[in-house]
């Protein structure tokens, strides 16, 4: 390391101390000089202390830089703990604060200066948000800690062993791919809960509906079907919530089959565009209309998600996969469009770029439109099925009813425009 890259990284050091220091001086500024352990001096020679000490185990031994972070917490202990027996504090924060200012000033001499420094802001900032860190922990209930950590331990701990490759004799179920639609449909509940806990009940359905769209329409639409159940009432605008999520769940087939295949375009656009359009007018409205019957009916969420719905509808969808695979089986390659209603019983994505993909070759654009066209009209009936099953009767049928006229206007602007001519469409070839 030459001289300037030194002088450099100290200088880094000294400015992560100085960062520090600048939001613990501002929250110890109303006491007098000399009544605090460490403010902004302090910090800011902490972290050019260990830029130090760093520096001079490079050119003595690696234990130098141990014996000197041993004697200054040593020291700001010592300091800290006469300052707590002063004021009756038992907070260990300024320690910790103290000992990582160090270590980040080592670590910006000895190690990546990006990461340092993402280190010293991600700390200031975490002191500096002491206010609104525990107005928001001592505003969650045990139930809602309870559903972040089963869906930590879902993603974290049992997402990694499972196997990734599919256990059926027809090479369908893959325990990692189901797993992930469970986190997905828990990850989809959890944000719903909070959207609707922060913004109200009408923004947050909407919000959850467009965002779990992008992920899943289908675990967007078990989620809010089964808040109609958990709330007793609220249907109108949580069907406007899943109508929305469907909306968005088209525009992201139509994007899937362009960016794989552009040809297709020209005519899958006309049912798609008239599909999303009339999916979100109709959820929209029904959003709107149905915010003000939410709050009177009491639009109350007491679990972020059920882990025994997300499990039971996870299998659910198992099963859909292997029949659908079975089916396939037993038709054969002749039968694409029974095939592509089939896979539209679990999934729209994984028909899509398979039509796509042969669009490019064998099968004229025209069948891969048919055949992506009812793949999504079977899976947004499929969702109406959903719906029924984990949530009220009413949402059930709101949801069928728009369903169909959402599916009407899609058809009709298939067959009113098969080549995309009246969208200002080229057709393909």
């Amino acid at each position: 390391m030459d001289v300037f890259d030194l002088f450099q990284r100290l200088g880094v050091a000294l400015a992560i101390g100085l960062l520090v220091g600048i939001e613990r001086g501002w929250q110890l500024r109303a006491e007098a000089e000399g009544e605090r352990t460490a403010g902004l001096r302090t910090f800011a020679l902490s972290g050019l202390l260990g830029g130090i000490a760093a520096a001079l185990t490079m050119v003595t031994a690696p234990v130098t830089l141990g014996l000197i972070a041993l004697a200054y917490t040593a020291a700001f202990t010592a300091f800290h703990l006469l300052e707590a027996a002063r004021d009756n504090n038992f907070s260990v924060t300024g320690v910790v604060a103290g000992i990582l200012t160090f270590t980040l000033g080592a670590y910006a001499v000895l190690g990546d200066l990006t990461v340092a420094v993402a280190g010293a802001v991600a700390m200031t900032a975490l002191l500096a948000l002491k206010q609104p860190l525990h107005r928001w922990v001592g505003a969650l209930s045990w139930v809602e800690i309870r559903a972040g950590l089963i869906l930590l331990a879902m993603t974290f701990l049992l997402l990694p062993i499972l196997p990734d490759q599919p256990i059926d004799p027809w090479g369908t179920i893959n325990p990692r791919e189901i797993w992930l639609f469970a986190i997905l449909m828990a990850t989809v509940s959890f944000a719903g809960y909070w959207a609707v806990k922060l913004v109200g009940d009408r923004a947050g359905i909407a919000v959850a509906g467009l965002a779990g769209g992008l992920a899943s329409s289908t675990a967007t639409t078990l989620t809010l079907a089964r808040m109609s159940k958990a709330a007793g009432g609220g249907e109108t605008l949580l069907s406007g919530g899943i109508l929305l999520a469907g909306a968005v769940m088209f525009v992201r087939v139509a994007a899937i089959a362009g960016a794989v295949q552009p040809a297709l375009l020209p005519s899958l656009a006309p049912p798609v565009v008239g599909a999303a359009l009339a999916f979100s007018v109709l959820g929209f409205a029904l959003v709107r209309r149905g915010g003000d019957g939410a709050k009177q009916a009491g639009l109350k969420l007491d679990n972020p998600f059920e882990l025994a719905t997300v499990l039971k509808f996870s299998a659910f969808v198992a099963v859909v996969m292997a029949g659908a695979t079975i089916v396939n089986e037993w038709i054969g390659a002749a039968g694409t469009y029974v095939v592509a209603a089939a896979s539209g019983l679990a999934d729209v994505d994984a028909i899509t770029l398979s039509m796509a993909r042969l669009a490019a070759g064998t099968l004229d654009a025209w069948t891969a439109t048919l055949a992506i066209a009812l793949a999504a009209a079977v899976n947004s009936g499929v969702k109406v099925a959903l719906a029924a099953a984990a949530g009220t009767a009413r949402l059930a049928l709101t949801l069928a009813v728009a369903t169909v006229i959402g599916l009407s206007v899609g058809g009709a602007a298939m067959l009113a425009c098969p080549a995309g001519a009246c969208l200002g469409l080229a057709a393909a070839g």
